[in-house]
Order: C-alpha cells, then structure tokens, then sequence
C-alpha cells in the first residue's frame, strides 16, 4: 500500500519566487503561463483580492496555484495553476487540488471557474480528469475554454 505524500500549502511569499521563476525556463509553461517576472512578484505580494498558494513535499515546492474572487458567479477563478515541469504527468497536480480544497481559507466559495487557451489541449485535459466541466467553447472573440466545478 503506497501512502500518498504529506503536502504543506501555504500562500505565496517572496523566497518561493527563484524555484518558481526557475520553472519557466520550460518552454511548454512559459508558453502558457509566462513570462515569469518581478513584475507578477510585485503584483501577487501586494494582491489583497487575489491568493496564490504554495504547495510543498517536504522541502521542494512542487506546485503553485493562483486564485482570484469573481463576485459574479460567486465563484473562484484560477489564475494560474503550476506544476514543477519535472514532476509533470506524475499526479502532482491533482495531489496539489486536493492539498488546496483542504485549506480553511477557500470554504467560503466552493464554485471555481478556469480560463484554458485553445492551444493548451493538456491542460483542459487535466481539467476534465478531475470532474470540471465545460461551459463555453473557445471563440473568434474569446480564445478560451471556460470551465466550472462545483465541490
């Protein structure tokens, strides 16, 4: 019996930025997600909407997931969600979703909401594996798959 790893999640600080911007040198997340600069540090450090979180296997950040209120749809939207490129297809991502809904602070809102690109088959694929669902297709005027899961 293999027991999952304990994950610590914890929100975003400034020592986490070297390991995370060292990720995009992976042309595949810097494709989607970048560029990876001191611009977004700025910008996350001083968000009193927004949330990005950590999460950590031990000493190694492993994934980073941005999330930011949409009053709206009274839902959270993902902003950006990571995954260390050398732990990729390896389940870090779900154990990471998993470690994330577990935190006190997100039981106020249990409806999330995803942007994915048209280009990033893999990620809406990652999407669907863990239950969201699509709610609009990708158009002329708007490029991006928009996806809901209710938990």
């Amino acid at each position: 019996m293999t027991t999952e790893p304990t994950l610590e999640v914890r929100r975003f600080a400034a020592e986490d930025f070297p390991t995370y911007r060292a990720w995009y040198a992976d042309a595949r997340l810097n494709r989607h997600l970048g560029p990876m600069d001191e611009e977004w540090l700025a910008h996350v450090l001083a968000d009193t909407e927004g949330e990005q979180w950590t999460v950590r296997c031990g000493a190694a950040l492993v994934a980073v997931i941005g999330l930011t209120p949409d009053p709206e749809h009274g839902a959270w939207v993902i902003t950006d969600w990571a995954v260390d490129p050398a732990l990729r297809g390896q389940g870090w991502g779900r154990r990471a979703w998993a470690a994330l809904l577990a935190q006190p602070a997100l039981r106020e809102r249990r409806s999330f909401r995803a942007y994915v690109a048209e280009d990033n088959p893999e990620a809406l694929a990652f999407f669907e594996a863990l239950g969201w669902q699509r709610l609009t297709a990708p158009s002329r005027e708007d490029p991006f798959w928009a996806l809901g899961c209710t938990v």
